[in-house]
């Protein structure tokens, strides 16, 4: 297979260094990609649906996989389809799930799958009304894509009635104009992944998301500063659970809504007392879930996502090393808000030769023979062991190695599934 990844971060990266490793794959390239995945394949400079769609007709490419959610809500797997090129990601239709926190919780009530409870504004003074009714904690959340940063879990009132005013001033643009505002659900927060084919679904892989900036869960919300995986509270009977009460019924409602979903399914789930409720859904892989969950996957992933593609999920490749694999995100001092760019980070060859380890590239440039920051998160740090503990040993030994004194990480990454582990 020929194939193309569109995007340009850490994800991108994991997915590519997996890809090279398929027997059925013989080409991959990336658009736009970045310097660091330029290190092992071929990225080409293209954005528009157009040059994408005359790219694929002119290298024969066989399949398309769409890493970020931007081409996916702007209907690029619908152009593709639209050329008779296969593509591993959902149509703008059902790219909605992620595109409309409200189009997700009208899908809940309407096909009974469990989430928490809510209210939606285009009004600031009644979204402050409520917020005040309820009381505190409470979600808040712009209804459309934030990058991550659109969800303030607010614990003080004052806190909520910023974020409100964050939506509505414009922070998040177009996203915040409209605000969704939740009740708070308790218990312990996963990341689960399904793989779709347009009727059914089948399990792929659970994660954790560490998205505070700093450690101890403070700060404000990022894109990610960290994963590992597997989540030692999602067993086969959860997995089952998860499927049978949320996964299962979201296909099923979006099928009687003559919406077809082919990609994967990203849902970001908080394990209650009552059960597993939905927090929200994506319409592709986790930025860095997929880091950790692609360092421990052993089958081959062109072919697995090319039969999601085709209608088929070939579920023979849905294999896994029993290892755990934790990533640390190292990101741009003041990420998420203003950072400095085209800092100098050294030693990246020697980090990378720790046993066990990887690393990926998410924001950065090359100059000459040294590596610049480009971004705010800007390198994935990833390491597999037999143990959480060892692999998390691994991860930050390698860190230790990277001089960068502009960047910054959390330290205390999969902490929690040393306590949840024993």
């Amino acid at each position: 297979m020929r194939i193309l990844v569109i995007g340009s971060g850490g994800r991108e990266h994991a997915i590519i260094r997996k890809l090279l490793t398929s027997p059925t794959c013989e080409f991959v390239a990336c658009a736009p990609g970045n310097d660091g995945i330029a290190q092992d394949t071929t990225c080409v400079d293209i954005f528009a649906h157009t040059d994408i769609c005359n790219y694929c007709r002119r290298e024969e490419i066989d399949l398309v996989i769409i890493g970020n959610e931007e081409p996916l809500v702007m209907g690029l797997a619908d152009r593709l389809r639209e050329e008779n090129i296969a593509v591993f990601g959902p149509s703008e239709a059902a790219a909605q799930i992620e595109a409309s926190k409200e189009f997700t919780k009208k899908l809940c009530d309407k096909y009974n799958i469990p989430t928490a409870r809510y209210a939606v504004f285009d009004n600031r003074e009644e979204a402050r009304a409520y917020v005040k009714a309820q009381g505190v904690p409470i979600v808040i959340k712009a209804d459309g894509i934030a990058a991550g940063k659109g969800v303030t879990v607010a614990t003080r009132e004052a806190e909520a009635l910023t974020a409100i005013e964050h939506c509505f001033s414009g922070a998040f643009g177009q996203a915040g104009k409209r605000v969704i505002i939740e009740e708070c659900l308790v218990g312990e927060e996963v990341s689960f992944f399904a793989l779709c084919d347009g009727m059914s679904a089948t399990p792929f892989a659970s994660a954790h998301d560490h998205k505070r900036a700093y450690d101890n869960d403070l700060g404000p919300n990022t894109g990610g500063m960290g994963s590992f995986s597997p989540s030692p509270l999602v067993s086969s009977q959860m997995e089952e659970t998860i499927m049978n009460t949320i996964i299962q019924p979201t296909i099923e409602g979006l099928n009687k809504e003559l919406i077809r979903y082919v990609g994967v399914l990203f849902a970001g789930l908080m394990l209650t007392k009552d059960g597993p409720k939905l927090i929200e859904y994506n319409c592709r892989f986790g930025d860095p879930e997929t880091q950790a969950i692609l360092a421990r996957y052993t089958g081959d992933l062109a072919k697995l996502l090319m039969s999601c593609a085709q209608g088929a999920i070939d579920r023979e490749q849905l294999t896994f090393s029993s290892d755990a694999a934790v990533c640390v995100v190292m990101a741009a001092s003041g990420y998420p808000g203003e950072y400095t760019k085209n800092t100098l980070i050294q030693n990246l060859g020697n980090a990378a030769n720790v046993y066990g380890v990887s690393i990926l590239h998410a924001g950065t440039s090359r100059a000459g023979d040294q590596w610049l920051s480009r971004g705010g998160r800007v390198l994935n740090v990833i390491a597999t062991a037999g143990s959480v503990r060892q692999a998390r040993y691994r991860a930050y030994e390698s860190v230790d190695m990277i001089d960068w004194p502009d960047g910054f990480c959390r330290r205390d990454i999969a902490a929690r599934a040393l306590q949840l582990v024993g």
